[in-house]
């Protein structure tokens, strides 16, 4: 009887407990819900705070060419002193400077400096040398004193192998004289450059062998442009830009 008795009891204590759970289930306990409704009052958002932005992610930019970079001046060359390239030398006809006339020494090698005024010199006969003796070895190379054409080639007593060239406007005649013998395919009419060579320095004519020169006049020429006339004018001030002495 005593074990029955004990069995009822621990069944009624299992049976109440039972009871109590079920009643209880659906139940919070306040405490509990009093400290979570107040961590969720920390936390909240107002109801008019806009909602933040979603963070943007930027993808990475598609990789381009880098522009060429800009070079300052280029390193200045030996012997110059800005960073300008040296100016490329282009070979050419070498033609010594002209002078006041802007005519050049017509014997190859002579400088204006060594000329001397023959002009005015007294010649035989009662003449005026009218022209400039120009000494040089016999075979120097006589050169065109400007540009122009050969209008005559000539062989005289006197001048014994010479050239007469008219300058371009035909206005001018230049004289060369005593030449030992002429350029290699000089003909007359040939246009002439300022600088070439027509001839060779040497004695024909009345000169003296000993004394080889090139006998160089300038006439002025009237309308009718006879190359054997014209109106003698000083070279040496047009040849060395300096007044006659």
């Amino acid at each position: 009887m005593l074990r029955l008795a004990l069995v009822f009891l621990a069944g009624l204590l299992v049976g109440a407990n039972l009871v109590y759970f079920v009643m209880t289930r659906g139940q919070a306990d306040p405490d509990a819900a009093l400290v979570f409704q107040r961590e969720r009052s920390q936390h909240a958002v107002p109801a008019d705070t806009p909602a933040a932005p979603a963070e943007r992610v930027e993808a990475p930019a598609p990789p381009q060419d880098k522009p060429a970079p800009a070079f300052g001046p280029l390193p200045a060359e030996p012997g110059h002193t800005s960073g300008t390239p040296a100016p490329v030398e282009r070979p050419r006809t070498a033609v010594p400077a002209a002078g006041a006339g802007g005519l050049i020494v017509p014997v190859s090698g002579i400088a204006p400096a060594q000329l001397s005024n023959t002009f005015d010199d007294a010649r035989g006969q009662g003449r005026v040398h009218e022209a400039l003796d120009i000494m040089a070895p016999r075979g120097t190379p006589v050169v065109a004193v400007a540009d122009g054409t050969v209008e005559k080639l000539f062989a005289s007593d006197r001048g014994g192998l010479t050239i007469y060239q008219f300058e371009p406007s035909g206005r001018y005649a230049y004289y060369y004289a005593h030449l030992d013998r002429y350029a290699a395919g000089l003909a007359e009419g040939d246009r002439l450059r300022q600088g070439q060579v027509v001839g060779y320095v040497g004695s024909t004519g009345n000169a003296s062998d000993d004394a080889p020169h090139l006998h160089f006049g300038i006439f002025a020429l009237g309308p009718e442009k006879r190359w054997w006339e014209g109106t003698a004018i000083n070279p040496y001030p047009l040849l060395t830009g300096r007044p006659t002495p």
